[in-house]
């Protein structure tokens, strides 16, 4: 029989690394349930906290709202014997939740909900959601209660810290993520040297830096080894979404007093950030500086995997990141694949990567961000690797919908996901569809607006349009959508009239709503 789960005041860290450790293998049985009996009982605990740095979550808009991303993952209900318990920091709207059942295809809604325990801890403060679960005792067995069968049972996480950890214990089921003594492999020093690991390229830099005067020595010591280097890009350790960076432009002085001066110009990914609060939060995460790759055909795809409990790397999906920003570092949304000249080449590379995780015992979804430039369009792709987001992240929740709406699978021989039709499928997804006209719209608006201008999502055509973030939209006037096609000119005319539309019906006439926010990668 299976022990009672300790409560929280009963834990030493002792007994809860111990317990973690005992809780490891358990995963193992249940990812052979998910992959090889889908038909099979269990039980997923979804608990969806950006457990990130505070200071830069404040960052992002709506960032509770958030936490709905993770409802394409209602997918596993399709399993009629599957239940699943989802919290969250507040309620989520019913007609949020109705919007999302209305697509498990051969599935009752009524058959869905009831295997679906949704709870709450109705706190809104910044903080994150599994730290208002452990202050919680009495949520925290609710969240029991709606496990049938603990040896069947698993936590998946947005990221993984301490707390998530500590939750998986107190609960009596394995973290589906990352043991987080292994989370510094996902920070942008522990990038760069499992890189050099897996034998991937990567800029010229150095990483495990900690205060501004090494920064500066790191600086003087990148332009001594790169001659004629016109900039270089400092970036937090911990840091998301591109947020985190600050470009430098090099001084025709080479002499360290000049890039002392030079750092009080920093060029920064959001317009209220300074130096010295820059770098109070560099002094506490630490950082990298690396060299800024100029070109003049520049892209950043990504690609996305996962290492299965027993060492497999699994190819999940390639993007091409769609950036913006001061320095064109932010992270505002993705196609779906990579380019074909390129699509195949960063997916072997990230398996590479994965590989030399793997040698360390990570078990968990990730995504490696790349950098290909040219000077010349006959030219082939220079490529370097850039960083581990070791946990989901932007383009995880896009891919989630696609899978969600289709129940296809990605080919890696190709890189193609394809539907049951065989059919290749394409998206473009983002998280920052923002307008000030927006706000005010409630769940049930958006859902008219949707049905009245038919841009529901078709099993029939297998293409149409899936939003997320629905939440956000009254207050913060933001909304995240997917447009899934056939093809990458019918996506793009799909987001396109997707836009004309939302404004139409919202703006009358005004201008059109942009992408502007950040979101989590």
């Amino acid at each position: 029989m299976i022990p009672k789960p300790p409560f929280v005041h009963d834990l030493s860290l002792e007994q809860e690394l111990a317990e973690f450790e005992r809780l490891k293998p358990r995963l193992l049985e249940v990812w052979d349930v998910l992959t090889l009996q889908e038909e099979e009982p269990h039980t997923s605990v979804v608990v969806p906290s950006l457990t990130l740095d505070q200071t830069e979550l404040r960052k992002l808009a709506g960032a509770s709202f958030y936490e709905e991303r993770l409802l394409f993952l209602l997918i596993r209900l399709r399993n009629p014997r599957a239940r699943m318990v989802y919290v969250t920091s507040e309620p989520v709207h019913p007609m949020i939740l109705e919007y999302y059942f209305q697509f498990l295809a051969g599935i009752p809604a009524s058959h869905a909900r009831a295997r679906l325990t949704l709870l709450c801890a109705h706190d809104a403060s910044p903080r994150s959601l599994t730290e208002k679960i452990l202050e919680r005792p009495r949520l925290i067995e609710r969240i029991r209660a709606g496990i049938v069968d603990r040896s069947r049972a698993y936590l998946t996480v947005f990221n993984s810290t301490p707390l998530e950890r500590k939750l998986a214990v107190l609960l009596g089921v394995p973290l589906n993520g990352v043991d987080p003594q292994m989370s510094h492999l996902g920070s942008k020093s522990g990038s760069r040297k499992l890189f050099r690991e897996a034998g991937v390229a990567l800029p010229e830099g150095v990483e495990d830096l900690y205060s501004e005067h090494e920064v500066e020595e790191a600086l003087v010591d990148l332009r001594k080894r790169r001659p004629g280097l016109k900039r270089a890009v400092i970036k937090l350790n911990d840091s998301f979404s591109g947020e985190g960076n600050a470009l430098l432009r090099y001084p025709a002085d080479e002499g360290r007093p000049a890039i002392k001066e030079a750092l009080r110009e920093l060029e920064f990914s959001v317009p209220w950030e300074t130096p010295g609060a820059y770098f109070e939060k560099f002094a506490r995460m630490g950082g990298v500086v690396e060299e800024f790759i100029e070109g003049r055909d520049k892209v950043s795809p990504s690609s996305q995997l996962r290492i299965g409990p027993r060492g497999e790397v699994l190819p999940i999906s390639t993007h091409d990141q769609i950036l913006g920003g001061p320095s064109n570092q932010v992270f505002l949304g993705c196609t779906f694949p990579a380019h074909d000249a390129y699509r195949l080449r960063i997916q072997e590379e990230a398996i590479k990567i994965g590989h030399a995780l793997a040698a360390h015992g990570v078990v968990s979804r990730f995504a490696v961000d790349f950098l290909l430039w040219r000077d010349d369009p006959r030219e082939e792709w220079n490529l370097c690797a850039l960083e581990i987001n070791l946990r989901m992240g932007g383009t995880t929740h896009p891919y989630l919908a696609l899978q969600f709406l289709t129940s296809g699978s990605l080919d890696p021989a190709t890189g193609l996901f394809l539907s049951p039709t065989g059919q290749a499928k394409f998206y473009r997804a983002t998280d920052n569809l923002r307008s000030e006209h927006y706000r005010g719209l409630l769940p049930e608006d958006l859902i008219e607006i949707l049905t009245i201008n038919k841009l529901h999502y078709s099993h029939g055509s297998e293409s149409g349009v899936l939003f997320h973030l629905i939440g956000a939209l009254s207050e913060f006037g933001k909304v995240g959508l997917t447009a899934i096609g056939n093809g990458r000119d019918e996506v793009d005319e799909l987001y396109r009239r997707t836009l004309a539309v939302l404004d139409r019906e919202t703006t009358y006439g005004r201008p059109p709503a942009q992408d502007l926010a950040s979101a989590p990668r």
